[in-house]
């Protein structure tokens, strides 16, 4: 899969997540469709997509054995780094610490990190 197609499938997956885990209304930003999401935000899920890719495949597939809460780590953990290299001040919720994310983006995350080991095998 290329990293546009990874990035497209982080975006699916997120867009997914968010509607089956945020209580209540998402944010329209939090839905937008891949065809409308900034560039930045695009190279951002292409380039955790590649992380969480290469992380799998020198697992030797292994990352199976994993709990959501660490594949969703990993994956926050990625993003957090995306944002600072996006921006020179990031917003606080965007580069919060793992346990300071919503119980939704945490459950989205783990999901982001499983859709990309089912693509990876």
């Amino acid at each position: 899969m290329s990293q546009t197609e990874g990035a497209r499938l982080f975006r699916e997956t997120w867009i997914a997540g968010v509607r089956q885990h945020y209580p209540g209304e998402p944010k329209a930003g939090y839905v937008t469709p891949w065809e409308d999401t900034p560039d930045w935000e695009r190279e951002a899920a292409g380039s955790v997509y590649d992380q969480v890719r290469q992380f799998i495949e020198i697992s030797g597939g292994h990352t199976s054995r994993l709990s959501r809460e660490q594949k969703s780590r990993f994956v926050a953990t990625c993003w957090t780094a995306q944002m600072f290299k996006h921006f020179d001040e990031p917003k606080p919720g965007y580069v919060a610490e793992w346990p300071d994310l919503p119980s939704w983006q945490q459950e989205t995350d783990a999901d982001i990190f499983e859709a990309i080991e089912k693509a990876a095998i």
